[in-house]
């Protein structure tokens, strides 16, 4: 199991002697919220959870991106939840970066440590904890359950970043390369959450431009990235959000590997109009 975190944490304040530039970006394509945002007063709290913030990346938004939401979490020692999501058709994923907690899924407990990985489908009886002595920071995806006439719906499981074999693209060298926690070819899942990795001189050598949605958490490392029309310098801690079509592009220069959490929506049909709760 990994010891380290994955990023730095979240929050914190600048002080009044700061000056007022950043990287934070909100256009019609695609938003990038660098990790110096993400402070303590932009948090959110949750009902029916304890000791516990949220820093909201993601949601729902007419005319943007409308398939998922996602928050970096953190629990305090003790803290949680057993009542973590009122909503009987989400879905969701859970992603440790630093510390350990407990989630209980139909009476059996899941501790996940860094690297920790867990599925819990729509109108699963979950609980989570920290059970630690320290506070536990991990990112929470949520999506409305698409399910199909004949398709058996997927069922809960629980992994880690370093139980999955990454699986390089062609070409490549190993270069680039991505761990998956879900068979592409399962099509009882509607959403996939990966992480893709780039070690120095990895690209992605043309301008994706394709129906699915995305969240990306830098992990590890620092790379550039093509959004829409821009190159923008990402590192650990950055989140880009990106609405369908927009089209995207990546060149890790190194000098350590480069990482993110990769959300997609996929496997279903185009719909006509908002799939919601």
């Amino acid at each position: 199991m990994m010891s380290r975190p994955y990023h730095e944490a979240a929050g914190g304040l600048p002080d009044q002697s700061a000056l007022h530039t950043g990287r934070a970006v909100f256009t019609d394509a695609y938003v990038f919220i660098p990790k110096g945002v993400m402070t303590d007063i932009v948090t959110s709290l949750l009902p029916f959870w304890d000791k516990t913030r949220a820093w909201i990346l993601a949601r729902p938004m007419s005319g943007f991106s409308e398939t998922f939401s996602q928050y970096l979490m953190e629990t305090e020692p003790g803290g949680g939840s057993e009542r973590p999501d009122p909503h009987s058709t989400i879905q969701s994923v859970l992603f440790v970066v630093e510390g350990e907690l407990t989630i209980s899924l139909s009476g059996s407990a899941h501790p996940l440590g860094p690297g920790g990985y867990a599925y819990l489908p729509a109108g699963a009886d979950w609980t989570i904890r920290n059970q630690g002595a320290v506070a536990v920071r991990y990112h929470w995806i949520r999506k409305p359950y698409s399910a199909v006439d004949g398709l058996e719906r997927p069922e809960a499981f629980f992994t880690s970043d370093a139980d999955v074999e990454p699986i390089a693209m062609p070409g490549t060298d190993g270069r680039w390369a991505t761990t998956r926690f879900v068979d592409p070819a399962d099509l009882r899942h509607d959403m996939h959450v990966n992480i893709v990795t780039f070690l120095p001189g990895g690209v992605i050598p043309f301008e994706e431009t394709h129906v699915m949605e995305h969240g990306l958490f830098v992990l590890e490392g620092k790379a550039v990235y093509r959004l829409n029309r821009d190159w923008v310098e990402v590192a650990a801690g950055d989140f880009m959000w990106l609405r369908a079509f927009c089209p995207q592009a990546c060149y890790a220069g190194g000098p350590g590997r480069f990482r993110y959490l990769l959300y997609k929506d996929v496997n279903r049909h185009a719909g006509f109009g908002r799939i919601g709760v």
